[in-house]
């Protein structure tokens, strides 16, 4: 048991002091940045898919 309470005891202690949590502005342009990749990334997979339907279309239509 005294290894549990070491452990909590330490890892409150990293959390207060070793840990460098970002600023309020640093976590508001890093949200932006990952919001901006997704909406590119989910663009990029939608005309993926759109390309891959017609052509997938068009060689069903050949048969």
């Amino acid at each position: 048991m005294n290894k549990v309470k070491q452990y909590i005891e330490e890892s409150y202690d990293e959390i207060l002091n070793k840990v460098t949590w970002p600023t309020y502005a640093d976590l508001q342009s890093s949200s932006v940045l990952v919001l901006i990749a997704s909406l590119i990334f989910a663009l990029v997979v939608f005309f993926i898919d759109v390309v891959f339907d017609r052509a997938s279309s068009l060689l069903y239509q050949s048969f």
